[in-house]
């Protein structure tokens, strides 16, 4: 599942290929939309929630509200059954799934992260990053990125800094699905179900603040 976008998605995958999956695009109701996103996916492969071995969950980068709903939902889901939780970059994911609609590398994946500026990072080619994820203003990165494809609604917003914009837009959990497969598959260790922000939240105690006790 990945809830770090504008996107609420969620897949059942059974070891080798997806075989169900629900996204929705709406970023105020994630909390609203994924539990019962995983109650469709689930009631559309005909199997129950305890037949669930393990789950993967997008750990962004995104916004605060939306990233949190994902994390906390998947560490449940985990406690409940007794199944181990995997954390997988969001970019991550989205990189994966222009792979498997054929771009090939180098490129980038830039989604929106609000205040005019982007959550980014570079591939190599669809499984492989070439740094860590970031958040900057896209005339800031726009050189950088020349001539490169980048992929993500990231890019769709802000096409005077990133002309080659592709698909897809949003993650899709079937495709962080299959990336955590293979990667299980061959041995390599996910990440820990932990937020990556990469900025302060919106919300904060204003400065000053004065606290009043009682007499």
């Amino acid at each position: 599942m990945d809830t770090a976008t504008p996107a609420v998605t969620v897949a059942l995958h059974d070891g080798a290929s997806v075989i169900a999956s629900s996204g929705q695009v709406d970023a105020r109701r994630h909390g609203e939309l994924l539990l019962p996103a995983v109650d469709r996916v689930l009631a559309e492969a005909g199997v129950k929630l305890d037949a669930v071995t393990g789950v993967v969950v997008g750990v962004g980068p995104g916004p605060y509200t939306g990233l949190r709903v994902g994390l906390v939902t998947a560490a449940t889901f985990g406690s409940a059954l007794s199944v181990p939780v995997h954390g997988l970059c969001t970019l991550d994911g989205l990189a994966y799934a222009a792979g498997q609609g054929g771009l090939e590398g180098p490129f980038a994946v830039a989604t929106d992260a609000r205040r005019k500026e982007v959550y980014w990072a570079r591939y190599e080619d669809a499984r492989t990053r070439t740094g860590d994820p970031a958040v900057d203003r896209p005339a800031d990165i726009a050189a950088e990125l020349a001539g490169l494809p980048v992929v993500g609604a990231g890019a769709v917003l802000y096409p005077e800094a990133f002309p080659d914009a592709r698909g897809p837009e949003h993650v899709a959990a079937g495709a962080l699905a299959a990336l955590a497969a293979e990667r299980l598959a061959a041995g390599h260790e996910l990440l820990e179900p932990q937020p990556l922000y990469l900025r302060r939240p919106d919300a904060q105690v204003p400065k000053n603040y004065k606290v009043v006790t009682p007499k």
